[in-house]
């Protein structure tokens, strides 16, 4: 198990680089359309205020968890863009999650165009107060990513 959490480490670290290099466009972000595809793909889960799913952090009956919230009073934005890209589009499996993580969050890969995940992602980061916005750039630098 402790070599899987440290995999699981480096996987994040890697996925924390990758995102070093975010490219120019992604201050160019088509929020409108980052706001409609959240609705029609993601609010039905992690709500449509961005509040997630009630009791969000204690497991169901299944053992998963509910859809976290996405707005400030959620974990998200703890996270580095590029690795919410990658659970986005792949959803909550290795590498991104530890071997046999159990997840509803599916991938949106097949669905979504990456450009389209990056809106989806740049509407939500979107809806932040500049004090988690400040937070996110003390954490992963510049870019808040």
């Amino acid at each position: 198990m402790f070599s899987s959490i440290r995999r699981y480490g480096a996987v994040v670290m890697l996925v924390v680089l990758a995102g070093c290099g975010d490219s120019p466009d992604d201050a160019a972000r088509d929020l409108t359309r980052g706001e409609a595809l959240y609705a029609q793909h993601c609010a039905s889960c992690h709500g449509a205020d961005l509040a997630g799913q009630p009791n969000w952090r204690e497991r169901k009956p299944d053992g998963r968890l509910p859809a976290p919230p996405h707005d400030a009073s959620g974990h998200t934005w703890h996270h580095p863009m590029e690795l919410l890209f990658e659970m986005t589009k792949h959803g909550l499996v290795p590498p991104v999650a530890p071997e046999g993580y159990k997840s509803d969050m599916p991938g949106f890969g097949q669905v979504l165009s990456d450009d389209e995940i990056r809106d989806v992602l740049a509407y939500i980061e979107s809806t932040w107060p500049e004090q988690v916005r400040a937070a996110r750039e003390q954490r992963f630098g510049a870019s808040g990513r």
